[in-house]
């Protein structure tokens, strides 16, 4: 029997690939996701681990068996929007299979030590942690930390 076509969710956020794993980044507007995805992909680049980006500011999410799967809308493939300059070109993957979420929020709301978590994103629940919004140094060893990427091995 076929497969019922799922209608994809539009959500606003940037999705990357770090080795296998997919990361989700949302938060608001100008709450450094983007500057996010771009330095972790260059911190795995540095590292020699397979980094992409999937998308930025704008996601196709659907349930693929599920599994929750994000896409890049073909009018935007391939663009990172740099703060100042606007879009550019980069390096991406059409799609992937998402491991992580990563919430950007107002640096009044982290807890200091967060209690495994998952929200639904286009119906599925995934594992989601919390990060400072705008605090790019803070967000990548984070980051690091919890994908056991160098210096956490």
């Amino acid at each position: 029997m076929p497969q019922p076509i799922v209608q994809a969710e539009n959500i606003h956020g940037t999705a990357i690939l770090i080795g296998e794993r997919g990361i989700l980044i949302t938060g608001a507007s100008g709450s450094g996701k983007t500057t996010l995805a771009l330095a972790l992909i260059g911190h795995c680049r540095q590292h020699g681990l397979f980094s992409r980006l999937i998308g930025d500011d704008r996601l196709l999410a659907a349930d693929h068996a599920g599994r929750l799967v994000c896409k890049v809308p073909t009018t935007i493939a391939g663009l990172a929007e740099v703060p100042g300059f606007g879009p550019r070109p980069l390096s991406f993957e059409p799609g992937g299979v998402i491991d992580l979420h990563v919430r950007l929020v107002p640096a009044s709301e982290m807890v200091r030590f967060q209690e495994d978590a998952s929200e639904p994103v286009a119906g599925l629940l995934v594992p989601r942690i919390d990060l400072a919004e705008r605090n790019v140094s803070v967000a990548l060893l984070a980051m690091t930390a919890r994908l056991s990427i160098a210096p956490f091995l």
